[in-house]
């Protein structure tokens, strides 16, 4: 095995579990507080097209991960239309609908072509999660090691890409790799202490008992001065 193709199965394994930590974070705080729906869902689109992507060029490296990180990526999504309270339909169609025009567009283009239309789900996912983490009233939901996983993994396949030069893959790699780095930044700062900048003014479920929690342990800090 080459160490290029390491890179690939590296790149793999990593992108395989990314979503893992996340969702237990879900599941033992019940609260997708500084969590983006827009990237997620733009996730589960980059989940299917690089999928069908990675079985159009076989590279098994591709494909696999990214059929396996449907089974994280979906219960995140049923998660937060939850705690959104939103139908778990309109969470799921724009990004089938994604999946398909550009599944369409890769299978009748060759080149760079489907790696520049590829960059749109990705900044969505990554630009999503990045806001998301500068207005959240509160980043505790969202796990830092997904985060840091995610860094990891575009790191892993920009070598892999330049590696074979798979314009598709570094065209993506990139400018994902400057995003991710620019997020995990941020919520280090917010977990340090930064505030919510341009806080938005809608709130998750959790975020609400959260809020409703520190009230009743303080009551005093919420009682109106008049």
């Amino acid at each position: 095995m080459t160490g290029v193709e390491i890179l690939g199965w590296l790149a793999a394994l990593v992108g395989t579990s990314l979503g893992l930590p996340q969702l237990v974070r879900l599941v033992r705080t019940r609260s997708t507080a500084g969590l983006s729906l827009l990237a997620w869902q733009a996730i589960l689109t980059l989940n299917l097209i690089w999928f069908v992507h990675g079985v159009k060029i076989g590279a098994a490296n591709m494909s696999l991960p990214n059929l396996l990180a449907l089974a994280t990526t979906v219960p995140v999504l049923v998660l937060m239309s939850r705690d959104r309270g939103r139908p778990l339909a309109r969470v799921l169609w724009p990004s089938l609908l994604g999946a398909a025009l550009l599944i369409t567009i890769d299978l009748l283009t060759t080149g760079g072509v489907f790696g520049m239309f590829s960059l749109v789900p990705a900044a969505l996912a990554n630009l999503g999660q990045c806001v998301e983490v500068i207005r959240a009233r509160d980043v505790t939901g969202l796990s830092p090691v997904f985060l840091v996983l995610g860094l990891a993994n575009q790191l892993l396949w920009l070598s892999w890409a330049v590696g074979i030069s798979e314009p598709s893959s570094i065209i993506s790699s990139v400018a994902i790799t400057v995003i991710v780095t620019f997020t995990l930044v941020w919520y280090t700062l917010r977990r340090l202490g930064l505030r919510a900048l341009w806080p938005s003014s809608t709130a998750s479920v959790g975020e609400l008992v959260a809020e409703a929690e520190l009230a009743a342990d303080d009551p005093a800090g919420s009682t109106a001065v008049s």
